[in-house]
């Protein structure tokens, strides 16, 4: 949203603070990473208007930005008391709740918004890979109850191996990510999905959806933190910018945008309603850049089509 909407819809709202127009504002100032400002916007607006479920929802979502995960929650919970096909607030709080390692929660929203909405890819991709952790929950579970029987049993592992020796084999030959078989990686998971395109090079690549939550990739800074959520919050529609530009320009629809900084390279592309992003840091020639954008564009496009 320009900045010149913006400033109608706040001018509008100072003169009804009873309009519903902090809706679109709350919004549009998440989109554009102003948070603090959003928060505040939502936050009374939530308060004049106690029962729309859009107002809750907007502020979980400002909340989920900000890093703020129990508020986020509670909210979104909320807004299924008001509105219990709310697909917005079952999709928010599936991925909150993989965050926070609450695997069979997500599983159960993720699947609830899926059946609310079962042609969105990218939900049907986010379910599996929380089914595929899941699974290697459980098989890990049963690996270390089997470990702890031989020990209390005193059994020789030569003469009878622990079951979870079965359950490692079984993890090898079951995939984790849905690709086609030449793609598979047994050790993989959506956070990795990329990792083979990049050939070791200081590079990153994410899937990240319209609302700018992660789906799969990841980008680490040099401490070791995955700064893929950070990064996906600030790039929250960035597409329909773009795709805004473009019509006013009168140029088409966009396919790429490359830009430089200081630091990195980064190549965007559109893929869905969300965007593959792809950075590199600046010694790396722009052609490799270019090159793993195409090559990650097509693998989310297999992995998001292999997971319906």
């Amino acid at each position: 949203m320009a900045n010149d909407d913006i400033r109608a819809l706040s001018e509008e709202l100072a003169a009804d603070p009873t309009s519903l127009a902090f809706i679109p504002l709350g919004e549009a100032l998440r989109r554009r990473g102003d948070l603090e400002v959003a928060m505040r916007v939502a936050m009374r607006g939530a308060e004049r208007h106690p029962m729309r479920p859009d107002a809750h929802d907007l502020v979980a979502r400002v909340s989920a930005d900000r890093g703020e995960l129990d508020r986020a929650i509670s909210e979104w919970e909320t807004v299924l008391q008001l509105a219990p096909s709310h697909g917005g607030a079952r999709k928010g709080l599936g991925f909150v709740c993989f965050q926070l390692g609450r695997l069979e929660d997500a599983a159960a929203h993720l699947g609830a918004a899926l059946a609310i909405d079962p042609d969105d890819g990218s939900l049907a991709a986010a379910l599996q890979t929380v089914r595929h952790a899941l699974d290697r929950q459980a098989d890990a579970d049963r690996a270390t109850v089997a470990v702890r029987r031989v020990a209390a049993t005193g059994e020789s592992e030569s003469a009878h191996p622990p079951r979870g020796a079965q359950y490692t084999e079984a993890l090898a030959t079951r995939p984790t990510i849905a690709l086609p078989s030449d793609l598979q990686d047994p050790e993989a998971d959506a956070g990795a999905l990329f990792d083979d395109l990049l050939e070791g090079q200081r590079s990153a690549a994410m899937l990240l959806d319209a609302d700018g939550l992660v789906l799969a990739g990841r980008y680490v800074a040099v401490d070791g933190r995955d700064l893929a959520a950070d990064i996906g919050a600030q790039l929250s529609g960035v597409s329909d910018e773009a795709s805004r530009a473009m019509r006013h320009l009168g140029l088409g629809a966009w396919r790429q945008i490359v830009f430089e900084t200081e630091a990195a390279s980064v190549a965007m592309a559109p893929l869905q309603e969300g965007v593959v992003l792809v950075a590199a840091a600046r010694p790396i020639p722009l052609g490799f850049v270019r090159r793993v954008l195409e090559r990650a564009v097509h693998r989310a496009i297999a992995w998001l089509e292999g997971s319906r």
